[in-house]
């Protein structure tokens, strides 16, 4: 029970660290855009994120996201599972506090799928993971912030033709209250999304246990389905709470690095990656909030002309999602050579 206890302790910890680490993804353009200082906006990202808890639990009805990441690594194939988890979780803690501390905006979420499968490869080799759900989400990496940036495109380019008569402020009184809608939206995108990862990590972990320990009734688990209350509930607080912690490192990045935004331009990058992640949760695919608010705000610079996005640094980030998973899994592997030798 005690190494239970050590893995959720872990994933919480994970998803605090995401919660700061990806706070800008929601609130940079709000903040850019000088909507809201930076306290009220993780603030308002925070509440939004845990609204996310009830949108799941009462209007979804179940957490696909969480069983899809639940499914990475076919835990029958390995001797214990329990070292496989907290050398996975290891991993993706160091590289998301590399990243914050570098302010890259790299995947959060393919950080914990990559360190998973890594060192779920290290314990039984690539018949412990199943190939097709890591396709498909490494397939996101291209397909989600492609989305967002045609979505991006198409919601900017409507808007535009919408206000092409209204007088400059007037317009931008108008989004800077809109953005706050949309950041709300956003932000419920990304606790819909991003808790549920780690809910997926902790429920495979007990399901893994169930049979072989005597666990007490909240910890016994046999299917994604019989999932306890105090995980979600643990999740979304957890990533709220890491979400009022800040992330004004990666925040610069994303908020102007990438192209400048104004009100209207911030409205509509929000609107387009919360759609996308709406899409995705529907779809039961885990992907990056980051990857997809990025390709949301070039698809809205790119419309005032290609090169009003920085492309420079977009190839930076492009780098730094694609070596996110492999670094991951690397990281994971040796510390699950370095665990199983010492345990």
């Amino acid at each position: 029970m005690t190494i239970l206890i050590v893995i959720i302790t872990l994933a919480l910890l994970f998803d605090y660290i995401n919660g700061f680490h990806d706070a800008a993804n929601s609130i940079a353009t709000v903040v850019s855009s000088k909507v809201l200082s930076p306290t009220q906006a993780v603030i308002w990202a925070a509440v939004f994120n845990f609204v996310a808890y009830f949108i799941a639990k009462f209007i979804i009805g179940g957490f696909g996201i969480a069983d899809t990441v639940s499914k990475t690594v076919d835990m029958s194939f390995i001797a214990n599972p329990s070292h496989v988890i907290i050398a996975g979780l290891i991993a993706a803690i160091i590289w998301n506090l590399i990243t914050w501390w570098f302010g890259i905006p790299s995947s959060s979420s393919h950080t914990l799928i990559g360190g998973f499968a890594g060192a779920g490869i290290a314990a039984s080799g690539f018949e412990a993971v199943h190939a097709g759900v890591i396709g498909i989400i490494a397939l996101f990496i291209v397909v989600a912030p492609l989305i967002g940036m045609v979505g991006g495109n198409i919601i900017t380019l409507i808007t535009f033709h919408l206000i092409h008569k209204v007088k400059p402020p007037k317009a931008d009184r108008w989004f800077r209250r809109l953005q706050l809608i949309s950041s709300a939206a956003l932000s419920i995108g990304h606790g819909l999304n991003d808790s549920q990862k780690v809910m997926g990590i902790i429920a495979a972990a007990l399901i893994a246990n169930s049979h072989s320990q005597n666990l007490p009734g909240w910890m016994q688990m046999n299917s994604i389905a019989d999932m306890h209350d105090w995980i979600p509930i643990g999740c979304f607080t957890a990533i709220a709470l890491g979400t009022v912690s800040g992330g004004w490192k990666i925040m610069k990045t994303m908020g102007n690095r990438i192209t400048k935004i104004t009100p209207m331009e911030g409205f509509c990058a929000q609107t387009a990656g919360a759609i996308t992640l709406f899409i995705t949760e529907i779809l039961h695919v885990p992907v990056s909030t980051t990857h997809v608010i990025t390709g949301s705000i070039i698809g809205v610079g790119s419309v005032k002309r290609l090169s009003a996005v920085r492309w420079g640094v977009t190839v930076n980030l492009l780098w730094a999602w694609l070596l996110t998973i492999p670094v991951s899994a690397l990281l994971a592997a040796m510390f699950y050579m370095f665990i199983s030798h010492i345990c």
